[in-house]
């Protein structure tokens, strides 16, 4: 026999071992507690189009999205009809790159990709770019430099001298004008940083708007302090990045580069959709495979579909055996059969309570009333059986039949019941009214019902079948729950009413002193026999001895006293000797 140690551990080690796989797999694959959490999935199309000069090789270079913390690209791909495509990397960028031997007149390049937003992905291909020396002309130079200085001189980091440089921009004057007319706006704040000696780049950011089309990137600048970096708007020095905001290109160099072609342009169109969470999950583990990091994952939707929507049903069962534990060892309801409640409960999944609860009392009734008749023709036990399943066979056919005939395709239904179960339930139930009479019958098939009505309410809900289906570690925890239900042997709580007039009577009974009540003695008694268990269990027996003499003085004084009236054992014996001699 196994200790209760080891009991206690086991049952401690399922419990533990399935808490980490559901806190595992809620963490590594993001999947959800509770159903019907949705997450935002982009779709981002880039448009290119240009004109090819005439028989002329082609070739177009279109920069591939950064990485950024917020966003995971999920998927890419490209629909150039006649073009090879191949994804390159030019001095640190990485580029989609289209090819063609010659082409002609307008051209049209799509790129597509998906951009799950993930607010744990802190992801980025942001590098420190290398600082360059100002070679400007005069008198670009000189405007540059007294701009830098001056922001340099109120300011206390690069964010800060950032800031005041866009705000000198903005004040209207001949030398703000001549820089301005000769540089674009991201382009004049960066030579500005650069000339301070602040390291700086130009990036482009994509704005996310469901269902916006022909739109294009807004220019940037990235600051850097250290391995730190913050966005600038150019135009108006505000810092940051707003949650839809995806940065596109972050190392400096053009977006589209076109040989062959010229009028180049791109525009770009993007959708939003909601995806689960768990869609969201697997989409996150495909990324994880594809940078080499793959997670093992204990997840059913890995399985082929038809698989899954076996395991979904499968996968309910443990729960359905936990109510019928509870409610058997713990409540101690009677059922007619160990799990055929479990079973009815998952007939019930597949028909609907109302046509499951009626199909199963008119199919146990008629095979009753069958039964009943089989009864009296003295079969062995193997053929009663046999005839009584084809005949539950029958019921269900018949039952089907007359309510398909009748346009009620609910009845249909009935042939998820199990057959063999309802057989054998139909032979314990014939039995036991033969054995202990109807009132046995109704109440453990009550009782049966019962049990699979809350089986079927527990596997019903979306919530559990999220659960079940998404955390495997969640049969461990019910298996270490069934263990500990299973060690215990105390009363059902069905079986306490019998003690419910002792209860009454220890709360209405008061001791000899008539100064406190039984119940209360009894607790207060308790606390003090937990608080100090020695002390206590002497000074009780201090108060009330149970040694030898005790028992001795107990017992004489039990002994009934002597009748004065009766004659002494001597006088007794003397009257005899007289009546002896006389004779």
């Amino acid at each position: 026999m196994v200790s209760r140690g080891v009991f206690y551990f086991v049952t401690a080690a399922l419990f533990l071992v399935g808490l980490c796989l559901i806190a595992y797999q809620h963490i590594n694959f993001e999947v959800p507690f509770i159903p019907g959490q949705e997450r935002q999935l982009w779709t981002v199309e880039a448009k290119i189009e240009f004109d090819a000069q005439l028989n002329e090789p082609v070739t177009v270079a279109f920069a591939l999205p950064a990485v950024q913390p917020g966003y995971s690209q999920v998927k890419q791909s490209t629909s150039s009809l006649g073009y090879g495509v191949n994804y390159v990397d030019r001095l640190g960028a990485k580029y989609v790159e289209w090819t063609r031997r010659s082409a002609s007149g307008a051209q049209l390049l799509f790129y597509r990709s998906e951009f799950l937003a993930d607010p744990e992905f802190n992801g980025s291909s942001m590098k420190v770019p290398p600082l360059r020396q100002s070679v400007e002309p005069e008198p670009y130079a000189t405007a540059i430099r007294e701009i830098a200085e001056d922001g340099y001189s109120h300011s206390a980091d690069p964010f800060s001298l950032t800031v005041q440089v866009i705000r000198a921009l903005t004040v209207e004057n001949e030398s703000n004008s001549l820089l301005k007319a000769q540089y674009r706006p991201t382009e004049l704040v960066v030579k500005i940083l650069e000339s301070a000696g602040v390291q700086a780049r130009e990036v482009g950011v994509l704005t996310l708007e469901d269902g916006r089309r022909n739109r294009s990137l807004t220019e940037r600048v990235a600051v850097f302090s250290g391995s730190k970096y913050q966005i600038f708007d150019p135009l108006s020095g505000v810092s940051g990045m707003r949650s839809n905001e995806l940065i596109w290109t972050d190392s400096g160099a053009s977006v589209l580069d076109v040989a062959g072609g010229r009028n180049a342009r791109v525009s770009f169109s993007m959708l939003k959709n909601g995806v689960p969470s768990t869609q969201a999950g697997n989409l996150r583990a495909e990324i994880n495979r594809a940078a080499g990091a793959e997670l093992l994952s204990f997840s059913i939707n890995s399985l082929p579909i038809e698989e899954q929507s076996l395991f979904k049903n499968i996968l309910l069962l443990p729960v359905g055996v936990l109510i019928v534990v509870f409610l058997r060892i713990i409540v101690g309801i009677k059922t007619s059969g160990t799990f055929m409640p479990v079973l009815i409960a998952m007939a019930f999944l597949q028909t609907s309570l109302t046509v499951g609860l009626i199909g199963f009392v008119a199919i146990v009734g008629a095979g009753l009333v069958v039964r009943s008749w089989l009864s009296h023709l003295n079969l062995l036990l193997v053929a009663r059986i046999s005839a009584v399943i084809i005949v539950v066979i029958c019921i269900i056919g018949s039952v089907s039949l007359f309510t398909y005939k009748a346009g009620l395709t609910e009845g249909l239904k009935v042939t998820f019941f199990p057959m063999i179960i309802l057989s054998w339930t139909i032979e314990r139930m014939s039995i036991l009214w033969e054995e202990e009479g109807y009132k046995e019958v109704f109440k453990q098939g009550g009782g049966s019902l019962f049990v699979a009505l809350c089986a079927y309410l527990a596997m019903d809900s979306a919530f559990i079948q999220n659960l079940t289906f998404n955390f495997l570690g969640l049969q461990l925890v019910l298996l270490s729950l069934v263990l500990v239900m299973g060690n215990y042997t105390g009363f059902r709580l069905s079986e306490l009413k019998r003690f419910k007039p002792l209860a009454a009577q220890i709360k209405s009974y008061r001791n000899g002193d008539e100064k406190e009540s039984e119940h209360h003695r009894l607790k207060r008694e308790l606390r003090e026999l937990k608080a100090d268990p020695h002390n206590t269990l002497h000074r009780w027996l201090h108060k009330a001895p149970y040694d030898g003499s005790a028992r001795a003085d107990t017992n004489t004084a039990q002994e009934p006293p002597a009748d004065p009236a009766a004659p002494s054992p001597a006088a007794d014996a003397e009257a005899k000797n007289s009546a002896s001699k006389e004779h």
